[in-house]
């Protein structure tokens, strides 16, 4: 056999934003998560549903910090980039950016299957913040985008089920604490993408599991799937089971139809195969089908009302398409978990390609013939097959590696000595981030700092935590201990522990600010102000250098401070810790808005409406924040300005 794919490496150039540093504060508080489902909405589901959404919602992002240092000033940057190609399709993977198949070309016709965002803009969709638009993204962790949206993945070539060669991708999931591997191959010919995809769970305990793969096409198109029902959700946060296509007087299947931003996810019956395309007026488009592992299928939309258009200008450049997002996950919906059993393992396969047929029709004849389609195009039991032939190759150790992911999964290993074929976590993969950890396995005690800097991310595991309560209780030790009891719900021990630090403590403001979120969380908000512009106060006069590391420190704690001193009231205090931030820092957008609030509170609403007037743009804005508008409407009865509108929900009666 010729097998004539190619894996190679390019370097792709575009306008791109830069990422920035990370939030060093960890992530004390509990998510702002707008996918979450009202409790009166529960008895209407059936009953595996309403358990799953129930099971293990996420509580936290620790040990995964906020990734916000990002901006919007977008200038020609490169972005390395992997293509998977035979003479049928090319697949431009981005290793670096979440493992995100930017662009799906069919090659004999030239069409682009997916939404190709033209640029790099992160936004604040992502669970830890920073995600971007297009391509197809692989959704693991919890409900809502993955933490790894923006994060370097693992990468190499493997020998393929038909003696070619494989796109390897894998990482640790650190938010769920477990390993999983996507596979990408074009066998000679193929028309489809293949993807075989493991998560795998080494614990000796269950372990809730979340996945959907996110496919980003051109709005203007028609959406198929083999259902008459779906569970819509909105912003609104409630779950209801609507009729497919039209519901309250509109063809829902058609993105443009819908005046705001929901999910519609379809209720595809057992038994039936499991599939979804996206069709434009002309009959073309892309279909995704997979193994029935991967149950759910759904449709988002951005809907057709000022502040969903708002959004799509916002996540790429203006003149450029919308895009809706056709996906696949191991649930009904995106709000469910569900459980994998210890040393358990879930796989499946999925595949990618170009569709045609007529899009326009009455929904049963449509989805019927395109089904039938679909079966002469990749019979259903050709996919099953190529998910068997593929299941020993799974463990097939990687050849050449192409990327290099985090070196979490090393220091996972190093302590659980796990044995994972397939997915090698090499000790050399080991670096800044994971030495004081590894210290502590090695030795049993937690390095203190050799240097006044912030704190390094804290490992909240129980293992993890059990290693830090028996370390000799030093200060660096004890505030890392008191985030890891934060992180389990032993919010008291936690206080007692950044409490006992404190006294000794060389660098007093990460415990008091870990104090100031406890003291907010509790209702103390008082002393929450307190301890916060005493934490400023002590960041200042610590800080060594205007370098990255101590900027990004005092941004963030500085957000925070002005934060709780405005809500308690105290203005000059907040006044003062404006004063004391970098120039630049007050520039950003998020600084600006809170500038606004500043000057509100200081009674000067002229001044505050012209922060407005002259303009600014919160770059990470959370999906579904309604603050901007909230602070417009304390300043004026006028409209929301157009470049401020982010609403994506109906208007409250």
């Amino acid at each position: 056999m010729v097998i004539v794919t190619t894996i190679r490496r390019e370097v792709l150039t575009l306008p791109a934003a830069e990422l920035g540093r990370d939030n060093p504060l960890p992530p004390l508080r509990p998510l702002d998560e707008t996918h979450r489902v009202e409790d009166r909405d529960r008895d209407e589901m059936p009953r595996d549903m309403a358990r799953q959404i129930g099971y293990a919602p996420l509580r936290s992002l620790l040990p995964v910090r906020v990734r916000d240092g990002y901006d919007r000033a977008r200038a020609p940057r490169a972005v390395d980039a992997l293509v998977i190609e035979n003479d049928r399709l090319r697949a431009t993977v981005l290793p670096g950016l979440g493992g995100r198949v930017a662009s799906l070309v069919h090659l004999p016709t030239g069409r682009e299957l997916l939404y190709r965002n033209p640029v790099f803009q992160p936004a604040n969709f992502a669970l830890n913040d920073a995600w971007y638009s297009g391509g197809i993204e692989w959704n693991i962790g919890a409900t809502g985008h993955t933490a790894l949206s923006c994060a370097p993945l693992h990468a190499a070539r493997v020998a393929a089920p038909d003696g070619g060669e494989m796109l390897r991708l894998w990482e640790w999931e650190r938010l769920r604490d477990l390993p999983f591997q996507v596979d990408l191959w074009l066998p000679d010919g193929s028309d489809f993408l293949y993807v075989g995809v493991r998560v795998r769970n080494p614990h000796e305990r269950p372990a809730p599991v979340y996945w959907w793969s996110n496919i980003a096409v051109p709005e203007e198109c028609r959406v198929l799937a083999p259902a008459e029902e779906a569970w819509h959700f909105g912003y609104e946060r409630r779950l209801r089971r609507v009729p497919v296509p039209s519901y309250a007087g509109t063809d829902r299947t058609y993105p443009l139809g819908s005046p705001h931003a929901a999910d519609y996810f379809y209720e595809i019956p057992d038994g039936h195969r499991r599939w979804i395309a996206a069709l434009d007026a002309d009959g073309h488009g892309l279909v995704q089908t997979s193994t029935d592992v991967l149950r759910g299928r759904k449709l988002f939309v951005w809907g057709t009302q000022p502040g969903g258009r708002r959004w799509q200008e916002w996540l790429t450049e203006p003149g450029t398409g919308g895009y809706c997002e056709i996906q696949a996950g191991l649930a009904r919906t995106q709000l469910e978990h569900v459980r994998l059993e210890a040393a358990g393992e879930v796989s499946w396969l999925e595949a990618y390609g170009p569709f045609d047929g007529p899009p326009e029709g009455e929904w049963a004849a449509v989805t019927g013939s395109a089904a039938h389609r679909l079966e002469a195009v990749l019979p259903r039991a050709d996919v099953a097959a190529a998910h068997a032939a593929w299941k020993p190759y799974a463990d097939t150790e990687p050849g050449e590696i192409l990327a290099t992911g985090s070196g979490w999964g090393a220091l996972e290993v190093l302590r659980g000595e796990w044995q994972l074929p397939g997915t090698p976590f090499a000790e050399s993969t080991l670096g800044e981030a994971q030495a004081p950890w590894r210290d502590l396995l090695r030795t049993g005690s937690l390095p203190e700092p050799r240097h006044v800097r912030p704190p390094h991310e804290t490992l909240v595991a129980a293992h993890w935590r059990d290693m830090l309560e028996s370390a000799p209780a030093a200060p660096h030790t004890e505030y890392h201990l008191g985030v890891a009891q934060w992180h389990a719900g032993d919010r008291a021990q936690a206080v007692r522990s950044w409490e006992r630090a404190l006294p000794s403590a060389p660098s007093r403001w990460p415990l008091l600010r870990c104090l100031a979120v406890a003291d907010q969380e509790s209702g103390h908000h008082e002393r929450a102000a307190d301890r916060y512009a005493a934490a400023f106060e002590d960041l200042c006069h610590e800080r060594r250098d205007d370098g990255p590391a101590w900027t990004a420190a005092t941004a963030a704690l500085g957000r925070e401070a002005l934060a709780a001193l405005l809500a308690a009231r105290r203005a000059a205090e907040a006044r003062a810790v404006w004063e004391r931030l970098r120039p630049e820092t007050r520039r950003r957008g998020r600084f600006r808005l809170l500038e606004a609030e500043l000057l509100l509170a200081e009674g000067r609403p002229a001044q505050a409406r012209a922060v407005f007037d002259e303009g600014f743009e919160v770059a990470d804005l959370r999906e579904g924040a309604e603050t901007i508008g909230r602070l417009w409407s304390r300043l004026t009865d006028e409209p929301l300005p157009a470049r401020y509108d982010f609403r994506m929900r109906p208007a409250t009666p």
